[in-house]
């Protein structure tokens, strides 16, 4: 390791503080001495896990869009809706901006962060950097923390037990998908996209031969459950 190398490197995001970053075990994590902050964690173990969970979050989250949340049923009176017909209810009431907001924060950021997962992780366990590579990593920093899956199930969960006392509530197939779908975002949010940046050094770009004739592969300790 060349200490006057700057990709060797790594500085605080709080105290601005200047390291050597080195190889970590796995599951484990770098902390400033300075301040205690974090700075890096070692490369994930499992992208199987992850790329798995990230797929099936994917088809769980079609599935929520596509079919209805609950059905109502008041003095022999029916009706039910998706979460698209819910945020049309809210732009055709003038109400524009909440709309929007559900709209964005429930369909339009979760799914991009899937999907751009899914674009980064395959190939990375094929063995090789795909094109976009840092402006998607950096996209997937910025639209995470506007995802609020969580917060709407939380919403419709108050909502669900307050209608019990003036209409008869029935669970349809994307409740249960939108329950499902909070648990797997847990999962898929606790994956910190910053180690991709630490694993792609190891990786060659696309379309790029490997040195000396071999091919840069994906270390196997990356890949294997611990």
């Amino acid at each position: 390791m060349n200490a006057n190398d700057p990709e060797e490197l790594i500085a605080c995001h709080e105290c601005d503080a200047l390291y050597l970053k080195r190889a970590l075990p796995r599951r484990t994590s770098a902390k400033c001495p300075r301040c205690g902050s974090l700075l890096y964690r070692s490369i994930s173990s499992n992208l199987d896990k992850i790329c798995a969970m990230t797929l099936a979050a994917l088809v769980t989250f079609v599935i929520a869009q596509g079919f209805p949340i609950v059905e109502l049923d008041a003095n022999g009176l029916t009706s039910q809706t998706t979460l698209i017909g819910a945020i049309v209810a809210l732009w055709n009431e003038q109400m524009e901006i909440m709309a929007v907001l559900v709209f964005c924060s429930t369909i339009l950021f979760p799914l991009c962060e899937l999907l751009a997962l899914l674009y980064v992780l395959l190939p990375m366990r094929s063995g090789y950097v795909p094109p976009g590579f840092n402006a998607l990593l950096r996209g997937i920093q910025f639209v995470r923390p506007w995802g609020m899956i969580e917060v709407f199930m939380l919403g419709v969960l108050v909502t669900l037990v307050k209608m019990v006392s003036i209409a008869r509530v029935i669970p349809e197939a994307a409740l249960f998908a939108f329950g499902a779908l909070t648990l797997m975002f847990a999962v898929v949010v606790s994956f910190d996209p910053r180690a991709l940046w630490d694993l792609a050094e190891t990786l060659r770009p696309r379309g790029e031969p490997g040195r000396a004739g071999s091919q840069k592969q994906i270390p196997a300790d990356a890949r294997q459950k611990s």
